[in-house]
């Protein structure tokens, strides 16, 4: 409508946001659209992207160890951290430079700012101190993992978000679940060296899935050296002085750990 600054305004960067507003844009409608962080959601900033590129960093020293049996010799390999990290991270700002450029291109204005509504028709842009109109609004925000505070400790807990960007790769880890992203995380971990346990409540892993699948994986994931409990579950996590955290699990056993996710 002619009295807003724009047909519709949306609010979260994500997939879904960035969507609505190229169609719409497409369509000849005024759009406009606002991202705290950074534009791609989920799958392009934490999920998808950086997990496969962590994932294929991961499998290096299989493939290395393989090598001698095809011909090759193979000089004794080390692993960097930050270059990897820093490497993703160039990665995702290429793919962001994409998805702000293909709304931008449809004819949709983009802004990086914090983004609240006011009233039904107006938003607020905290990061530019100014306010806009529309016609429709549009919240595609999406969700964040929530720490659950029954967890004594928790808040030195890190999820999957976090995991990309660590300062530095942790010696020893504990994963708590065992749904995909957490079974994908602890054979990342593994891959790249660090002492790797998987605590899972259920009585195997990954749930729902084919449950022949779900043993071999764990037989396989066992004799890489994971170590996996069900049936389990952290009862309690304590950071020690010297850093390091302890978590208490069903049983009585208690893991000394850098990180717990």
């Amino acid at each position: 409508m002619a009295g807003y600054d724009y047909d519709l305004f949306v609010i979260g960067g994500g997939s879904g946001g960035v969507r609505a507003a190229r169609v719409a844009a497409a369509l000849g409608k005024r759009v406009g659209i606002a991202e705290e962080y950074r534009y791609g959601g989920t799958c392009v900033i934490r999920g998808c992207v950086p997990k496969k590129l962590y994932v294929y960093a991961s499998q290096f020293p299989e493939h290395f160890a393989d090598a001698a049996g095809y011909g090759w010799t193979v000089p004794e390999a080390s692993f960097d951290w930050q270059t990897l990290v820093a490497n993703k991270d160039r990665e995702i700002s290429r793919l962001e430079a994409i998805y702000v450029r293909n709304v931008e291109g449809a004819g949709g204005e983009t802004f990086h700012s914090r983004a609240m509504i006011v009233d039904p028709h107006v938003v607020h842009l905290l990061g530019e101190d100014r306010t806009v109109t529309a016609d429709q609004i549009l919240i595609a925000t999406g969700g964040r993992p929530a720490a659950h505070p029954a967890l004594p400790g928790h808040e030195h807990c890190i999820f999957s978000n976090e995991a990309f960007d660590l300062k530095e790769l942790p010696r020893a880890i504990m994963i708590e679940g065992g749904g995909y992203i957490a079974v994908e995380f602890a054979n990342i971990f593994h891959g790249l060296g660090v002492d790797t346990t998987l605590v899972y409540r259920g009585k195997e892993i990954l749930s729902r899935f084919d449950m022949d699948l779900r043993r071999m994986l764990h037989e396989t994931m066992e004799k890489k050296g994971i170590r996996i409990l069900c049936h389990s579950v952290s009862e309690w996590i304590r950071k020690r002085p010297d850093g390091r955290l302890d978590a208490l699990v069903s049983g009585g056993e208690v893991l000394t750990v850098d990180q717990v996710m």
